[in-house]
């Protein structure tokens, strides 16, 4: 049973740590929970700032429901970074639920985003609790931008962009792989899903703040298509995403299809395990902690309707940074108030959009967004 009002669930992770790191920094107690007690260890010493001054404990535990509720069951939060979630996600949510804790992760992948839309969030919202899946830079902020836009009435649809400087982590190149492999991505098209074309590769776009264009990809079509299916403000979503290294983006499509070409007949055990491996040989090790010099990010949004028009860029360094600091935020905010939205909701349905703005400006993660209405 924790003894800490927040448990962050796969601490010993790159994504967790940096949430561990601001969850210090908003003076929060927390339990930084996996499977390895000793890796956990280490991880808070020798890569988390200030940890000497954090109050934490740590917890180590086997990934079923059983064990995960009893270590929730006196905590208010978990945060939630083990992936994939399609694969790992249910007993967390499963044991959130019979804890009665609120639930917050970093995914984007859009099968367990629909998962939690239509098969944990009417019982979250039952019991008052919060099910927020993929507060993370790659989403939340581009959520942000397209919000700043649709303060502006009468836009119905949106055309989202996401870039961010760096590689992916281990985990997030596991998700990657696992997520083409096995599910489908899409945009929003009049409030229905419509499935990108697997086949169409590399996509160019007009990226602000630069000449040469950018290579993009749906990158599993991200959030916001599932965010918005409901808002009756929006109708149409698109999302294309991408790294700013054109060498690293170029080889994307081919690493991905050739392990979905190799995997396809397996049955779905050794199809992950095939994965994992092939993960492993394109990402073994942590990438560095991120220099703002080299780790910027940008989100762009066109918003449009049928008389109307709104852009808005928002520039940023440190994607995981902005990722630890939004999953930090909404923790601390979940424990002195309730969300804005129960059940199935994302960062700004629950926290709010500006409030998520002013967090991130005032740990220097953004500059003030630079939006453009069309009047």
């Amino acid at each position: 049973m924790a003894t800490k009002p927040v448990v962050v669930y796969g601490a010993s992770g790159y994504t967790g740590r940096l949430i561990c790191e601001y969850l210090r920094e908003y003076n929060v107690p927390f339990v930084a929970a996996g499977r390895d007690a000793a890796k956990l260890k280490q991880s808070m010493q020798e890569n988390v700032a200030g940890i000497e001054t954090a109050d934490y404990e740590i917890a180590e535990v086997t990934h079923d429901v059983k064990a995960l509720t009893e270590l929730f069951s006196g905590a208010s939060v978990v945060c939630n970074t083990v992936g994939p979630f399609s694969v790992y996600g249910p007993e967390v949510a499963e044991a959130c639920l019979a804890a009665g804790t609120h639930y917050l992760d970093t995914t984007g992948e859009q099968d367990w985003m629909i998962t939690c839309d239509e098969k944990y969030g009417p019982d979250f919202a039952a019991a008052g609790l919060l099910l927020a899946p993929g507060i993370a830079q790659m989403y939340t902020t581009g959520e942000i931008a397209a919000e700043l836009c649709l303060e502006k009435p009468g836009l119905d649809t949106l055309d989202i962009a996401v870039f961010w400087g760096g590689s992916p982590t281990i985990a997030s190149t596991l998700t990657i792989l696992v997520n083409a492999a096995t599910s489908g991505a899409y945009r929003l098209e009049q409030n229905r899903y419509e499935a990108w074309d697997p086949e169409a590769g590399l996509y160019q776009l007009v990226l602000p703040g630069q000449h040469e264009l950018a290579l993009a990809l749906p990158w599993g079509g991200t959030s916001h298509p599932v965010w918005y299916r409901k808002d009756p403000r929006v109708a149409n979503v698109k999302v294309l995403g991408g790294v700013f290294n054109r060498a690293l983006m170029n080889g994307v499509p081919q690493i991905v299809a050739n392990a979905v070409e190799a995997t396809k007949d397996m049955p779905p055990d050794e199809r992950y395990a095939a994965l994992t491996a092939t993960a492993a040989q394109v990402m073994n090790q942590m990438p560095p902690r991120e220099n703002p010099r080299l780790n910027k990010s940008v989100d762009s949004v066109h918003a449009s309707g049928p008389l109307g028009r709104a852009h808005c860029v928002i520039y940023g360094n440190s994607n995981y940074k902005q990722t630890g600091l939004m999953q930090a935020y909404a923790a601390y905010h979940l424990l002195q108030q309730p969300p804005r939205r129960v059940g199935f909701a994302s960062g700004c349905q629950a926290f709010g959009h500006r409030e998520l703005l002013g967090v991130l400006e005032s740990f220097g993660l953004v500059r003030e967004p630079t939006v453009t209405v069309e009047r």
